[in-house]
């Protein structure tokens, strides 16, 4: 099974660090959901306390900065970036999408971090899922404070909570 593999990879969602690749980027599908390679299997990701404007769903008006948000994702993972996936609590939403703190494996970059702290998304609580709310909240606080990205770009329009 794809989420076994992945919790014996990741120390069992703990937020314990690992070095490790357990996935390959297969492509972006907006900034906060990719697809990822993992046990060969390809796997949608939604990443774990992060929102970003909407993009590409159905049925829906793209959000002020969605495709930004989108394309500074594509250049954090551009196709074929090793990553590590860090599981929580509950390892799918009910998508069936995996749920993981995305860690880029050539440095070690938090890519949920790294998205919030540049202004391409807001921290959000998805209880239980919670190992890495309080470095997500400080990352949005800085973002805000600095009006990095959709914080200065979006203030007024911002579909999630500011």
């Amino acid at each position: 099974m794809v989420v076994a593999g992945l919790l014996a990879g990741c120390g069992g969602g703990s937020g314990a660090e690992s070095s490790g690749a357990n996935a390959t980027v297969v492509r972006v599908v907006d900034g906060d959901t990719i697809v990822a390679e993992v046990d060969g299997v390809d796997e949608r990701v939604r990443f774990i306390g992060i929102d970003t404007p909407e993009s590409v769903k159905q049925d829906s008006p793209v959000e002020c900065f969605g495709p930004e948000a989108s394309a500074h994702l594509k250049g954090l993972l551009p196709e074929g970036t090793a990553v590590r996936l860090e599981l929580d609590v509950e390892p799918r939403d009910k998508f069936d999408r995996l749920l993981a703190y995305v860690f880029r494996t050539r440095d070690d970059l938090f890519v949920n971090r790294a998205m919030v702290l540049d202004g391409y998304a807001a921290s959000i609580v998805y209880k239980p899922n919670v190992a890495y709310t309080a470095t997500l909240a400080d990352a949005a606080r800085a973002a805000k404070s600095n009006g990095s990205g959709l914080w200065g770009a979006c203030a007024a329009d911002l579909p999630f909570p500011r």
